[in-house]
């Protein structure tokens, strides 16, 4: 059995473990890498990136189908969708952008190992490799990188073809008249939405009382049932499903509400209730390391596993299961084994739900907000139907909300439900890395017209003075706390 020694390798590929292999390199180490499937992982070719594809095309489409004659566009018949060509193009988007990490890995001489790794000790390494061999790997330091995978529920195993998890529903090549989709947090609603602009009639089960619970500011959330709604998009609350059976070439899902049951046909059913992480793979439980009981790795503060060797980053580590977290930590942990000073310190995690309209988020909600002891807080909200931009694309749905700490006027939390929230959300998340104050963004001169001045105008709307809405005057307003560009 060949043996190779590295001073770092990153077990998978995905957003957290390629970057951590491509830092290590740049520090001087020498790196490898080792993958199973695909480099860039589940968000690169079966998450985040393929979603994303297919929504843009669902937009798209719901834009011509809807918007394109109060602009005065006339489309000659109607638009097809043709799902074969569909998938065809999202995975030219995704080859495109794997071809691009395979590059960067090799060009900073990461040595790329093709197959399915498990640990033998806490310094080795066996990978059955993808041409059928076996390899020792060796190294000083190990990375953890191993990610999650979609969580089945009791009698809904995944086969992917009537019972699909998200992995399957954004495989689906056809037309579909109807689908159930089971569960109402951002996997769900951003699958379901894209479903529904391709003309499917979607129903979603969700088992609380509301959805994205606990994901979004509940206001947010408001405007987003609304637009599903209007879409044709049936949600049932507080619903559970029972069991499914196949029906003719459909599926009969069963589902119970108060007490009460009844079957709901579709086409297929999608079971999107969460992601589960790795740990009980690659005999990480085995060699010593330890896993909380929800099944992430338990790390410090420099992503340090309790085997003071060995590190754990993105979905196996701990919560939120964020790609652009996991690179975060990947480039941290990079750096911690190159000697570097460095701790996972972050004030906030923005994140982004791609459902319609966009929700993104930086910071605090106010419940939050009060359990954190910020009890006097000052909130302004500016709508995007007040934007003119927004009402040039036809897109004027949502607001932009500001909660700030009343007395020092620091921004403690930003919420977005509106068009291209995912990214207006990064100035709100810079604002809150760096302390700012209200006055820092309302002083900022935006330009115009863009969306992002709703930023500039929500902050003036939270001191009391927006221009664009009609405000109530506050006292506040003249005795606010020192401007930031006095």
């Amino acid at each position: 059995m060949a043996t190779q020694s590295f001073d770092v390798v990153v077990v998978g590929a995905g957003p957290g473990g390629y970057v951590c292999a491509i830092r290590s390199a740049q520090m001087g180490l020498k790196t490898a890498i080792i993958e199973r499937e695909y480099l860039g992982g589940v968000c690169l070719n079966v998450g985040c990136i393929p979603s994303k594809a297919l929504i843009t095309a669902g937009h798209f489409l719901h834009k011509m189908q809807h918007d394109a004659p109060t602009m005065g566009l006339t489309i000659n018949g109607d638009v097809k969708v043709d799902m074969k060509q569909m998938q065809v193009w999202k995975k030219s988007v995704c080859d495109r952008m794997a071809g691009g990490v395979e590059a960067l890995l090799k060009g900073n001489t990461v040595t790329i190992i093709r197959g399915e790794a498990s640990f033998k000790s806490t310094t080795e390494l066996a990978v059955k490799t993808s041409a059928g061999g076996t390899e020792s790997i060796t190294a000083k330091n190990f990375v953890i990188a191993t990610g999650s995978r979609p969580i089945e529920i009791p009698g809904f195993a995944f086969d992917e073809k009537l019972v699909c998890s998200s992995t399957g529903g954004l495989a689906i090549n056809e037309n579909l008249q109807s689908a159930v989709v089971i569960g109402g947090g951002y996997i769900g609603l951003e699958i379901g939405s894209m479903l529904s602009n391709f003309g499917t009639k979607v129903t979603v089960v969700e088992a609380s009382k509301g959805l994205l619970v606990g994901l979004a500011d509940p206001e947010c959330v408001q405007v987003v049932a609304r637009k599903l709604k209007k879409n044709g998009v049936d949600v049932m609350l507080e619903a559970k499903a029972k069991s499914w059976k196949k029906s003719g070439q459909g599926v009969e899902v069963t589902v119970e509400v108060g007490g009460k049951e009844q079957v709901l046909k579709a086409d297929k059913v999608l079971v999107t209730v969460g992601r589960r992480p790795n740990s009980d793979q690659a005999n990480i439980k085995g060699v010593g390391i330890a896993i909380d009981d929800k099944g992430f790795v338990k790390v410090n503060a420099q992503r340090r596993t309790n085997v003071s060797n060995i590190f754990a980053i993105g979905d196996i580590a701990c919560q939120p299961m964020l790609a652009h977290k996991a690179s975060h930590e990947g480039v941290m942990v990079a750096e911690i084994i190159g000697g570097l000073k460095r701790a996972y310190e972050v004030k906030t995690v923005p994140s982004v739900i791609f459902v319609d309209p966009e929700i993104a988020a930086a910071g605090m909600t106010e419940d939050e907000c009060k359990a954190a002891g910020y009890m006097d807080l000052k909130i302004g909200k500016f709508p995007f139907a007040a934007n003119g931009r927004a009402v040039s694309l036809l897109e004027t749905d949502g607001f932009i909300k500001i909660i700030a700490d009343a007395k020092s006027h620091i921004v403690l939390g930003v919420h977005i439900v509106g068009p291209e929230a995912s990214n207006l959300i990064s100035e709100a998340a810079l604002a809150i890395e760096m302390g700012a104050r209200v006055e820092d963004i309302a002083l900022t001169i935006h330009p115009h017209p863009t969306l992002g001045e709703t930023m500039m105008e929500a902050a003036e709307a939270t001191l009391g003075h927006a221009i664009h809405v009609i405000q109530k005057p506050l006292t506040a307003a003249k005795s606010a706390a020192p401007r930031a560009h006095a």
